[in-house]
């Protein structure tokens, strides 16, 4: 018989029954209970047909939770679905005795929470990895006030890690002729760069020198995971509006380009947060530009610089620093400073060094880059190329990095050493420019004139 289409049919059943139940005015909403249950019925199910029918019940009760009773079952999750001490004691000592094969594997089982199974075994459902990726979303709302949950997620990023690994990844081109679907969530999903409407998003995907890549997964369809945005340019681009506004460098032919400017990178499924896709994306990317289009030079970003302005709210409030440089830093405050031609440029002559301290420099508690684009891209071999003064001018961009924006640039010949150098040492592989603005920083921090 075929499974597949088995599971389709025991899958339609319960959604159908889940549906009815729901549409019923005399069933109450599901409680955490019901869905702990479903689970235990889940894990002693031994037949595949039933398991199918039992995991999407499950799902479909859970779906059904309010917030409170997600967090309950969340709580059940945790102290009813771990790991049993006694069975990890017991394959602990057989081990310690045999020091065999069979002994290690049997520790291996008994150390394994029983959520990992539950998780495996939810995911029979046909849309289970994608109710789990939803269930896992939940979860991370949860843990800042709740850090005695991180064992679930933990357990979440184990097997999203193996689920969504490069070799289940599908790339796909995405352009005007993409079904409405999916570019309603592309619309949706754009976190660096709002797509306003339709008319946007056109702009963005039908220009021949424009290029929209994503990656999907098989189990969740058509639903996105992250996708990049890219602009075929004369150059290294400098500013976003005119990309935005479709007026970028001049180049109507692709042929004409030299460089491929990734503009716009947008993770989608918050559930999957941490499972890392951004860098094999790239580098995919990169492969398909270069088959196509063999005279591009460059691979370079245009990337925000997020939490760079509040840095540098901290850094007025430093009485270390001359107080010259602090009053300078005190202008940013000042509406529309950045319309006024002369004290842009003056202003541009302290933030650009202070970002190349910012980004070389500044490091957070695990010795890495404090900036998270900056740990992305340099983690990807990336080099930090060229800081740009005003090179976002929207609300957005002066709020969070007081309009500024970086060139990452990728040089085929240099990402493994400089991955290699930044996973090691958290070497920040830069360019000479962005090193003599660090020095100046250093200058400038001292009351030193650096002219």
């Amino acid at each position: 018989m075929n499974m597949s289409f088995l599971q389709e049919l025991f899958n339609s059943i319960t959604r159908r029954d889940a549906l009815r139940r729901r549409r019923s005015t005399d069933a109450p909403p599901p409680d955490h209970g019901q869905v702990v249950e479903a689970c235990r019925a889940l894990l002693a199910s031994d037949g595949e047909a039933s398991s199918i029918a039992l995991a999407s019940g499950a799902l479909a009760l859970y779906q059904g939770l309010s917030p409170d009773e997600k967090e309950a079952f969340f709580e059940r999750l945790a102290a009813d679905f771990a790991a049993e001490p006694e069975a990890i004691d017991g394959a602990y000592a057989d081990y310690r005795e045999r020091r065999d094969n069979d002994s290690l594997q049997a520790l291996f089982t008994a150390c394994e929470p029983r959520r990992q199974e539950l998780f495996r075994r939810l995911n029979l459902a046909s849309d289970g990895t994608h109710a789990l990726v939803g269930m896992r979303e939940d979860l991370l709302g949860r843990l800042r006030d709740r850090p005695d949950l991180a064992g679930i997620d933990q357990d979440f990023a184990h097997l999203f890690g193996s689920w969504f690994n490069r070799g289940f990844l599908v790339l796909r081109r995405i352009d005007w002729n993409t079904p409405a679907s999916i570019l309603e969530k592309i619309i949706r999903y754009e976190a660096v760069h709002e797509i306003k409407d339709w008319d946007d998003l056109r702009r963005r995907l039908d220009a021949r020198n424009r290029r929209c890549f994503a990656f999907f997964h098989p189990a969740i369809g058509d639903e996105p995971l992250i996708f990049v945005e890219v602009a075929l340019h004369q150059g290294l681009p400098s500013r976003i509006q005119p990309i935005l506004a479709g007026e970028d460098g001049g180049v109507e032919d692709p042929e004409d380009a030299d460089t491929a400017a990734f503009f716009g990178i947008s993770n989608c499924q918050t559930g999957l947060r941490g499972i890392s896709f951004g860098n094999f994306l790239i580098k995919q990317v990169v492969q398909e530009l270069s088959q196509e289009l063999p005279q591009l030079r460059h691979f370079v970003t245009l990337s925000p610089v997020p939490g760079f302005a509040q840095w540098l709210a901290e850094q007025r409030q430093n009485e270390g620093l001359p107080g010259e440089l602090r009053e300078a830093l005190a202008e940013l405050e000042a509406p529309n400073w950045h319309e006024d031609a002369a004290q842009a440029e003056r202003l541009g002559g302290v933030v650009r060094p202070l970002a190349a301290r910012y980004l070389t420099e500044e490091k957070n508690r695990h010795g890495l880059p404090l900036n998270a684009v900056a740990r992305f891209h340099l983690g990807n071999g990336a080099e930090l190329h060229r800081i740009n003064w005003l090179g976002d001018v929207s609300p957005k961009g002066l709020q969070q990095a007081a309009g500024l924006m970086v060139n990452y640039l990728y040089v085929l010949d240099d990402i493994e050493r400089n991955h290699e150098n930044y996973t090691a040492n958290a070497t920040v592989a830069c360019s000479s420019e962005v090193r003599d603005l660090a020095r100046k920083a250093r200058k400038l921090a001292k009351g030193e004139t650096t002219r």
